[in-house]
């Protein structure tokens, strides 16, 4: 089933959460960061931060804290064994440090069917503010969706 052009403006549920010290640092072990700045409080400061800040690509797991992150994608008929994650940008305007309160506003703004219909691309940009409204970052991810159903598609993963 193809993802509907009618997907376009939809507005998934916002998330909200408090940004967390061990959380940060947790995050910054995970993915490698030795920059101490992301993990001691005594070194963010000394480098201007009221806080630890928050690592660059933190972000994208903030839409991940709801009970269920892809209500919507069901919502739209989308069979998750299907889903790809295909892309992920930011663009920044304010450092987040622990201690903050994010939301993040997500809304479809296009959806692409290429190969055939093989292939739908749902293009999601999420705003990223402050509990005060002031903004942190946008967010654009694009979701690759295998359409098995599309006339003529041969199916290469099950053909072998």
């Amino acid at each position: 089933m193809s993802i509907p052009a009618t997907a376009i403006g939809t507005r998934p549920q916002p998330v909200t959460l408090l940004v967390e010290r061990g959380r940060l640092r947790s995050f910054a072990r995970a993915i490698g960061e030795c920059d101490p700045v992301y993990t001691d409080l005594a070194a963010a400061r000394a480098a201007g931060h009221p806080d630890l800040p928050v690592p660059p690509t933190f972000l994208f797991g903030v839409e991940l804290e709801q009970p269920d992150p892809f209500a919507y994608l069901t919502e739209l008929g989308v069979d998750l064994r299907q889903v790809l994650h295909g892309e992920q940008s930011f663009t920044y305007h304010a450092i987040a440090h622990a201690g903050d309160t994010l939301t993040a506003r997500p809304e479809i703004i296009d959806v692409l069917s290429k190969k055939g219909g093989a292939l739908d691309l749902l293009v999601k940009e999420t705003t990223v503010t402050r509990s005060d409204g002031s903004p942190v970052a946008e967010l654009r991810s694009v979701t690759v969706v295998r359409n098995e159903s599309a006339t003529g598609v041969r199916n290469e993963v099950n053909a072998r």
